[in-house]
């Protein structure tokens, strides 16, 4: 991990893509902390299984600007010899795939029912995460791009998209392949991850940031990577434009034209979701270009730059801070239960007192980014 201080960022080169990386930062922050998980408003939470929300968008969206970078940074890599390519690729992978493991493992220590301090079994840490698929989606798009260039990146993501479909079919359940206990990725994380070490938000051992469906994960990251060589041949135009938002239109009537016998659904992957997902970005990217690229409105675009410099950071911080605030003991209560009774749940129903407590909670990790922003520290893996 290295801080640079030069502020070689990529908004340098395309703002309306840090302003993107940043929008997806800051609602993804807003979306992980809520001051009540039970109190949510339906656009804030995922999908129960199959269908898609607001929330289903943060994800495959990172990803996908994580593939847009690429298109700006692959050239220069491929400048380099293959040995330098390929230990900068996978040091960074091994980095993220590390801080997401660590991350799940914070504070590294729990309270047993005497009330004394015991360390964590590590070996029963979850595995994987968002940080790690996020590694595992760079590592095979960097390589298979890097080997085949555009021509390739096509291909895998055809083919794995049309693939997995009867991948789920035929290895799932015979009487509903696409169930929470029935799926095929579920069957093959038990073998190769272990239930200890799997996610256990669904009251099961399942992880959506499982084995098998990073496979169609990795499209999202390709689908930025070529989206952003489509720029920057084109250039911001009104051309350019109407192609992202024909392009994005036509993903997502094929997304719902899939859904009717393959669903859309986050939590497995679906091909139809990336379908969607992919489509939603090319409008949304397609929009800022217009506003930010063509029509110089730029005044409303600081807030979120000071996200998009440093995402991986505040990402994590995101994480590591409010699990401080859940730690500080403030009478028979956190210190996080004593902020949001106090501040919050006091004068505000329980939607909107959940609501404003994430909101605030994303300002305070945008008071840090703003703070290195200002001081120009960037820190990258």
């Amino acid at each position: 991990m290295t801080i640079d201080s030069q502020a070689k960022v990529l908004s340098n080169r395309y703002l309306a893509l840090d302003v993107l990386r940043g929008m997806t930062i800051a609602f993804m922050i807003i979306v992980n902390t809520p001051g009540n998980w039970s109190a949510l408003y339906a656009p804030l939470a995922h999908a129960d299984w199959h269908g898609f929300t607001p929330t289903d968008l943060v994800f495959p969206t990172f990803l996908f600007v994580v593939g847009n970078a690429m298109s700006f940074a692959m050239k220069k890599l491929q400048e380099i010899p293959k040995a330098q390519f390929y230990k900068k690729v996978f040091k960074r992978t091994f980095l993220i795939f590390l801080i997401g493991w660590l991350l799940n493992a914070f504070p590294f220590f729990d309270y047993n029912e005497a009330g004394e301090i015991v360390f964590i079994n590590l070996t029963e840490v979850r595995l994987v995460g968002v940080l790690q698929r996020i590694a595992l989606c760079y590592f095979f798009a960097a390589l298979i791009l890097y080997w085949g260039g555009e021509k390739l990146g096509w291909i895998f993501s055809g083919l794995a998209l049309i693939a997995y479909w009867p991948i789920m079919y035929y290895f799932g359940d015979a009487g509903d392949p696409y169930s929470l206990t029935g799926n095929a990725a579920i069957k093959l994380d038990r073998i190769l991850i272990g239930e200890s070490r799997m996610y256990m938000g669904e009251g099961i051992p399942f992880d959506p940031e499982g084995i098998l469906s990073t496979l169609t994960s990795i499209v999202n990251v390709i689908a930025g990577y070529l989206t952003g060589k489509l720029i920057q041949r084109k250039g911001n135009t009104i051309a350019t434009i109407q192609t992202l938002f024909v392009s994005g239109i036509l993903l997502v009537v094929l997304s719902y034209a899939w859904d009717l016998i393959f669903p859309i659904n986050k939590k497995i992957w679906t091909s139809p979701y990336v379908s969607l997902t992919v489509g939603w970005d090319l409008l949304i990217l397609g929009g800022l270009i217009f506003i930010i690229e063509l029509r110089k409105h730029t005044s409303w675009t600081f807030f979120f730059q000071a996200f998009g410099r440093n995402p991986l950071i505040l990402y994590v911080l995101s994480g590591v801070v409010i699990s401080i605030f859940s730690m500080i003991p403030v009478g028979e209560n956190s210190l996080q239960d004593a902020i949001y009774s106090t501040l919050f749940t006091s004068w505000l129903s329980p939607k909107n007192a959940s609501f404003l407590f994430a909101i605030s909670y994303m300002l305070l990790i945008w008071a840090i980014g703003y703070w290195m922003d200002q001081r120009k520290i960037y820190i990258r893996v």
